[in-house]
């Protein structure tokens, strides 16, 4: 027992001795753990102290402080990153050096519909204008009020796009238009210009239209025009002016005009509503208008869709046209347009003139018209001429015309006035080489005007293949008409034209240098 005894009380102090050695080694190696971990610490702050003193001139004997203070940099260092807000921040001000669009809500834009947006539109364009083939942005959803401004050359780089997919709305106050304008939105002297986008130019012409018929000229076709029992007027009733409203100005703008450019393009966008003409080309060299549309009443005064003065080819196509005057106007110094795959109405049709008003001068040739349907509108395809003119019209295709409840389908008219009463001249702008080809459907006053100077008869007009149908509505229809007009019916016409003369005048008088183009 003596033995058991001193042997469990050895076993056990055994035992003891043991589980202390197990524990005394447990506990070095937790020291040791903890040793290696703060001196990793350790080191990483001391790294840390030793940037900071280089950096901001500090000693670095501060990273023995402890250890909460080091922690912090390294949790905080991603937030250290937040370049997006920097990036957005630059918004008010210009794009920076090498970008090539410029956006107007960059330049201080707006686009609510009454702030005054003209100063920002003329900065982005100022910073388009230098940069080669950069695009000028007016944003969609957003609506641009903008007075009269020029987007100019001849010193911007070529080939500018003008992203137009928001809104440009004119001013509707007297104010902002001095004493008048020709124009409202003007691009001048530059190569490569293209308007497009999905976006809308609205020339908010009903304060404008509102003063007809005070100042405006009529067109003298409206007199060929009689209504049955005298219910319809030629006119609308003169408005009721307002003294107390601003009077907008007598000189009317065009909404869109292009000035001695080359290469211009007008693409997807739509013009509505001009105080005149919607889009104006003048002195220009390669036009193509195209997948766009213009918009304003029948009933607007004097707002021709597109006008060409002193441009030369010239390709409009795939464009609808709604207008209260000429959808397409081509005036003197034209040549080399081609027009196909329109839609006109309402309005007046397409036009060649008014040619020679003033005793001007004036040159129209190489003109080709076709695939195009018009409703509606008062006059088809026309040439019109003031008497005193001189000059000529040359080389001119009408072809496959649909006309839908058309006043007058055909007309030469160069006794053409715009006012009450014009003088009897008997100078005239020569017209020769007329083709009218397919043209048909239904006309409601008469099927064919043809009025050529007495001095100077028209010559070489041919037909071929017209057929034109009466529509009874609430004017008088008449017969075709023909004066002083020569040349050829190459098929039999519906209904027939035998007021035409065969051949060439006798005793016709040659040509004048002067009228030569």
């Amino acid at each position: 027992m003596v033995n058991m005894r001193g042997f469990s009380f050895r076993s056990l102090a055994f035992m003891l001795f043991i589980v202390f050695l197990v524990w005394s080694a447990s506990f070095d190696t937790c020291i040791a753990r903890r040793g290696k971990h703060w001196r990793q610490r350790r080191s990483n702050s001391a790294s840390l102290a030793k940037k900071k003193g280089k950096s901001h001139g500090n000693g670095h004997h501060q990273h023995h402080t402890g250890a909460p203070k080091p922690k912090a940099p390294p949790h905080k260092a991603p937030a250290l990153p937040p370049p997006a807000p920097k990036e957005k921040a630059p918004k008010p001000s210009p794009p920076q050096k090498g970008s090539t669009t410029f956006n107007v809500l960059d330049f201080g834009a707006k686009g609510n519909g009454k702030s005054d947006d003209t100063k920002a539109f003329q900065a982005a364009w100022a910073a388009a204008c230098k940069v080669a083939a950069s695009t000028m942005i007016v944003p969609a959803e957003y609506a641009f009020l903008v007075g009269p401004i020029s987007f100019s050359g001849p010193y911007c780089q070529a080939n500018i796009v003008f992203q137009l997919d928001g809104t440009i709305i004119a001013p509707s106050n007297a104010n902002a238009w001095g004493r008048g304008l020709l124009q409202w939105l003007e691009f001048t002297k530059l190569v490569g210009i293209t308007i497009q986008g999905k976006g809308t130019i609205d020339g908010s012409g009903s304060v404008w239209w509102q003063d007809y018929p005070f100042e405006d000229p009529i067109d003298s076709e409206s007199e060929l025009i009689i209504p049955l029992n005298n219910t319809v007027q030629q006119h609308p009733p003169m408005p009721i002016r307002n003294e107390l409203d601003g009077k907008m100005p007598s000189i009317k703008p065009t909404a869109l005009r292009f000035y001695g450019s080359f290469n211009v393009t007008v693409t997807g966008i739509t013009i509505q509503n001009s105080p005149q003409c919607h889009l104006k080309f003048d002195n220009c060299v390669g036009v193509a208008v195209h997948d766009m549309r213009v918009s304003s009443p029948g009933d607007s005064p004097n707002t021709d869709g597109i006008h060409l003065q002193n441009s030369k080819d010239v390709l409009i196509h795939s464009t609808d046209l709604a207008c209260g005057d000429d959808c397409v106007s081509i005036q003197t110094g034209c040549t080399n347009v081609y027009i196909h795959n329109v839609n006109c109405g309402p309005g007046h049709g397409i036009s060649i003139g008014g040619l020679g008003k003033d005793n001007t001068k004036a040159c129209v040739s190489n003109i080709t018209v076709r695939d195009v349907v018009m409703h509606g509108t008062m006059t088809g395809v026309r040439v019109k001429t003031w008497q005193g003119g001189s000059g000529s019209v040359q080389g001119v295709l009408f072809s496959n015309i649909q006309v839908s409840e058309v006043q007058l389908p055909i007309v030469i008219d160069q006794f053409y006035c715009d006012k009450s009463k014009c003088k009897n001249q008997t100078s005239a702008v020569a017209l020769s080489g007329i083709t009218y080809e397919n043209i048909r459907g239904t006309y409601t006053v008469k099927p064919v005007h043809f009025a050529c100077s007495d001095a100077l008869p028209c010559m070489d007009v041919s037909l071929t293949t017209i057929e034109l149908k009466p529509l009874q509505e609430q004017y008088h229809l008449y017969d075709p008409f023909c004066w002083q007009t020569f040349g050829e019916l190459k098929t039999p016409t519906m209904p027939p034209i035998s007021c035409l003369q065969i051949g060439k005048p006798s005793g016709n008088r040659p040509q004048r240098d002067y009228d030569a183009c």
